[in-house]
């Protein structure tokens, strides 16, 4: 049964050229959905991943989620290869640390328009699809940050608050056509970019979290999984904290 609503599926993970997005597009894959993989900058590690795929259900498009231009060129050609997509996950982020009082107005919007605007693109592009199909499942990806805040990225931190509210108030328009959304509110997930973290920050964090590490990509992969999946049919509009025991 599990096979079968899997192979039904038709997932789109934006930013999932690498980190946690790669993770989650990978585990679609592996359950027998098809994969949109997006991209905007990482054109190799998408490569890599096509040519890693034995089968046509994966397939990569790049596109700027906070254009909407290009978010509406994507959808488009998504649903013509793949069909219409039933599982969205708004991962794609960007950073632009700076403290308040030095930060350009750039730094600000950029951030703002990739977590904030791609999410409402990428969204109201698939939605009409769900709706349609009368089944779907979204999830944004949030932080910690946007909970409790964090010092030198006010831009982030507003951005990941601001999924949020976009998830709780979402969920209540489209609940009744059999469509969920869901935030993942993640801690610090060992990526590429935690790499380039001070080691001294890294420690301080560690010792913060509950189960003294720090996360991987599969526990964000996990979560999302089941987000996506039946068994999470009665599950919308809420906050899942996947921080190892920070908040």
């Amino acid at each position: 049964m599990m096979q079968a609503y899997w192979s039904e599926q038709v997932a789109l993970v934006t930013g999932s050229s690498r980190g946690i997005g790669r993770e989650i597009a990978l585990r679609f894959y592996t359950l027998g959905a098809k994969v949109a993989i997006n991209y905007h900058q990482s054109q190799q590690k998408a490569d890599e991943l096509l040519k890693a795929s034995d089968s046509n259900r994966l397939k990569i498009y790049r596109a700027d989620v906070g254009n909407e231009e290009d978010v509406h060129s994507m959808v488009e050609k998504i649903e013509r290869e793949l069909g219409s997509v039933t599982i969205l996950v708004n991962n794609a982020g960007i950073t632009r640390d700076n403290l308040l009082m030095m930060m350009t107005a750039e730094e600000w919007r950029s951030v703002l328009a990739t977590h904030l605007d791609g999410a409402f693109y990428c969204t109201r592009a698939v939605l009409s699809g769900m709706l349609a199909n009368r089944h779907g499942r979204i999830i944004n990806i949030s932080s910690v940050s946007g909970v409790k805040g964090t010092a030198g990225q006010t831009n982030y931190s507003t951005a990941k608050a601001g999924l949020i509210g976009l998830t709780k108030s979402l969920s209540r328009e489209i609940g009744r056509k059999n469509i969920t959304c869901n935030a993942l509110v993640l801690g610090l997930i060992e990526t590429e970019m935690t790499e380039k973290v001070d080691s001294e920050v890294l420690a301080q964090y560690k010792t913060l979290t509950a189960l003294k590490r720090f996360g991987k990509t599969g526990d964000v992969a996990d979560m999302v999984e089941f987000l996506s999946s039946p068994k999470a049919g009665y599950i919308t509009g809420q906050v899942h904290v996947v921080d190892g025991g920070i908040l």
